[in-house]
């Protein structure tokens, strides 16, 4: 087949702008929720706590200018004063972080959703697996990346929402306050207005650019960290998830060597990022420490000069304070954006790799296989041409039709696609060229070989993918029963880890269970029973036709005594180019069960 095209390239921009623009659907979104009224009493609530620094800054100069002139009853309404302004202040602190939370809970909620939708859509979560997309660790990117995220995004619009508000408050008292200060260079004489802005203005500049030049390589670096913390926690949840194998084998060392290679790449990545964050502390704390004394020095000459008070020294230090605060809001948060920003990149690196699948899958213009929903009487390959997600061709030029109530036994040699025809008869490979014209979706019932058994009670693994009470109690326990599990009856509210507390057979069986309550018409076994003994191969294999006489069954397996329960085969035959599907030859049924044979 033809080599497919180039996924599209995402549009050009920065991550950063990206993301904010997943905050601009939230608020447009139908499921908003209380969104814009949060943020419009986020927004009000910051413009009280600024009216309330004012009036700190106001109350600053009244209260040592009372100490200065020994103004005791002055003295005492100032403290009573500060006392009711500090209970406001506090009060609109601690709603202003609630409201913030509310936000930060609410927009996670939000995206967690939005990208948990658009990965779980019709199998791209398989495909970007399949596909080898760079997608790595989406757990970590859904869980852990959309929270540092999105905590982080409230939390730097917040803060600087509230710097770039205190700047235009207290630039103009700063500005007041301050006065001019007057010069002489080279023997002439001028006057600086408002001198103590542009001093502040000076220190925050020259301190963000030093941030700026210092903390650069700390964007990088946190991705790489993340990305190497990721691949370790993959590492230990894959050797708890295959513990019984691992422990088998004896593979325990070769298992740690594993595991400590994949941390010598987290401790690797943090040394490069304690590296640079030690630099960028050596600035800041500089930076922070003389920021103590820098305004009072700069402001003295004309304190000793009695051209302004105690009180309005202290004023506008308090007014410097904020106006460099606002300033430095760059220099004070530089380490989190770095970390803000890794977060960001993979997050939307996530969301454009899975639209880039998505506009693979569904341009007509790209060579992908074409599922149509056809009949319910019947299954039809036109032209069928399955291939790799490199472009390397699995199978070629297959067709044929597979009616209802058939049963049709696939067979071939390991490798000549098999499976892979299975996943795209289910719409979850989209590699390849040609037609599947498919039955209605909800006749369809799957059977891999490990049968997918969700978290929660047994019942909903049974019930799966319907909710636990989809069916009747009395329905289940006799399914559990035809399939010969009843002694798990009374145990269908029981939540367990039942992949676990089940033997693969025991999941076997209960995959066929759960297809005597679902009853599809249409039923693909992919090795089902192949965990099963031959005994209860040929039991269960009789028991779905007994109990579905006129659904029709497409199976893959290898084992002889399959061939019983087929009326055709269709064998998928090594070739040149791509394996070619036989034609199609239809057989009386070799052998016909009457008696399930006993269980063991």
């Amino acid at each position: 087949m033809s080599e497919p095209a180039a996924p599209h390239t995402p549009a050009a921009g920065s991550p950063v702008v990206a993301f904010i623009g997943t905050f601009r659907l939230w608020l447009t979104a139908p499921n908003r929720g209380q969104a814009r009224w949060l943020l419009a009493g986020l927004v009000l609530l910051t413009l009280a706590q600024v009216a309330i620094q004012i009036r700190f800054n106001i109350w600053n100069r009244d209260f040592f200018n009372a100490l200065e002139n020994r103004d005791g009853g002055a003295f005492r309404a100032q403290i009573l004063f500060f006392l009711g302004l500090a209970a406001l202040s506090m009060s609109v602190a601690v709603y202003q972080l609630y409201m913030k939370q509310l936000i930060q809970l609410r927009w996670r909620e939000w995206l967690t959703g939005h990208l948990l939708q658009a990965w779980l859509r019709e199998g791209r979560h398989y495909q970007l697996e399949m596909a080898q997309t760079g997608a790595d660790n989406p757990d970590q990117r859904i869980a852990e990346d959309v929270r540092v995220a999105t905590d982080l995004a409230v939390d730097f619009a917040t803060g600087l929402m509230n710097s770039l508000l205190m700047l235009a408050a207290f630039i103009g008292i700063l500005w007041t306050l301050s006065g001019a200060l007057h010069l002489t260079l080279a023997g002439r004489e001028f006057d600086i207005p408002g001198y103590m802005v542009w001093a502040a203005l000076t220190y925050a500049l020259l301190g963000t650019f030093l941030t700026w030049i210092v903390g650069r390589p700390l964007v990088p670096l946190n991705v790489a960290r993340t990305t190497a913390e990721a691949d370790f926690r993959f590492g230990l949840n894959r050797a708890r998830e295959s513990g019984e194998g691992i422990a088998l084998i004896r593979g325990e060392a070769d298992e740690q060597r594993g595991l400590t290679r994949l941390f010598g790449g987290v401790a690797q990545a943090v040394r490069g990022l304690m590296r640079s964050q030690r630099n960028l502390m050596w600035l800041t704390s500089a930076y922070g420490t003389l920021a103590m004394i820098f305004p009072t020095i700069v402001a003295s000459p004309a304190y000793f000069s009695g051209a302004i008070t105690l009180g309005g020294l202290m004023q506008i230090g308090a007014a410097f304070g904020q106006v460099q605060g606002a300033l430095n809001w760059f220099v004070d948060n530089f380490g989190r954006i770095a970390e803000w920003r890794s977060a960001v990149s993979r997050i939307v690196v996530f969301r454009d790799l899975i639209e880039e699948l998505d506009a693979l899958v569904e341009d007509p213009a790209q060579p992908t296989i074409t599922i149509t929903v056809g009949q319910e009487d019947s299954l039809v390959f036109r032209n069928l041409e399955v291939a790799f997600a490199n472009g390397t061709t699995v199978i070629a030029d297959a067709s044929a039709e597979i009616h209802a109530g058939e049963r049709v036994l696939i067979q071939g040699e390991s490798g000549t696609g098999k499976s892979t025809l299975f996943r795209a008869i289910g719409g979850l490979w989209p590699w390849g060229a040609g037609e599947i014209e498919i039955p209605p979706r909800e006749t369809m019932m799957f059977m891999p070989q490990r049968p997918y058994l969700p978290l929660g009670t047994l019942a909903a693994a049974l019930c799966y993918p319907a909710a636990e009470d989809g069916f009747p109690v009395e329905a289940q326990r006799a399914a559990l029963a035809q399939v010969g599990l009843e002694r798990l009856a009374d145990r269908l509210p029981e939540e367990e880890r039942w992949d676990r507390v089940l033997s693969l057979g025991e999941q076997q069986r209960l995959a066929f269970a759960r297809l005597l309550l679902h009853r599809p018409r249409w039923i693909f076994m992919d090795e089902s029973t192949a965990a099963l003994d031959e005994a209860n191969q040929d039991a269960m294999m009789q028991l779905a036709l007994d109990a579905l006489p006129e659904a029709a069954l497409v199976s893959i397996g290898h084992r002889p005594g399959l061939a019983a329960f087929h009326t055709r085969t269709l064998t998928l035959v090594r070739a040149e180019g791509g394996a070619r599907l036989s034609r199609p030859r239809r057989e009386g049924a070799r052998r016909q069960w009457t008696q399930p044979r006993a269980r063991r």
